[in-house]
């Protein structure tokens, strides 16, 4: 995958249980030489610890709105180097907020400042992806400019089946690698 070969692509991370798909995107990003940074929500902390992300990047992960070690202002430094931007997994929460234009952590209000491609993978119950609200906000990011990654149907975290798993991350670095120039 030549593509992603010295990119840089930001990865947002949001709290699913999907989480453990992320692990393998940003393997497989870094495997394919690019320069993975992972930016996650305190939701996202909660289920794997930044460490693992720092590993499987080799990057630093971030996770604070104001200043750290490695950037003054990282909603806006980051977003400066941004190549593309993928969101995997983005929760029907992450949806709503990106849908409203509200900014109230590192990864929201990162978001209103890129200006590159953003690639949307969500992953949730089947339920709540079906729900009108969930819906309206998906179609509204995509009249924004957003490209999505829909879910996959089968069996989800919580023992029922439907459509609401993450897409498959090969099929998220296909999605990903049409968006590079």
């Amino acid at each position: 995958m030549k593509t992603f070969e010295r990119r840089r692509i930001l990865i947002g991370v949001t709290g699913s249980i999907a989480i453990y798909k992320a692990c393998e995107l940003v393997f497989a990003l870094r495997k394919a030489e690019a320069r993975p940074a992972v930016v996650m929500t305190e939701c996202a902390t909660r289920l794997v610890a930044p460490e693992t992300f720092h590993a499987l990047s080799g990057e630093p992960v971030h996770t604070r709105l104001f200043a750290d070690e490695h950037h003054a202002m990282p909603h806006i430094s980051l977003a400066a180097e941004a190549e593309l931007v993928i969101v995997a997994p983005a929760t029907a929460n992450f949806l709503a907020k990106l849908a409203a234009g509200i900014a109230d952590d590192l990864l929201s209000t990162l978001m209103l400042t890129v200006s590159c491609p953003v690639l949307l993978a969500p992953a949730m119950h089947a339920q709540m992806w079906a729900h009108p609200a969930v819906q309206r906000n998906a179609e509204t990011l995509k009249r924004d400019g957003a490209h999505l990654v829909e879910p996959v149907a089968g069996a989800l975290a919580c023992g029922t089946e439907g459509k609401g798993k993450m897409a498959p991350v090969e099929e998220i670095l296909r999605a990903a690698e049409g968006m590079l120039p």
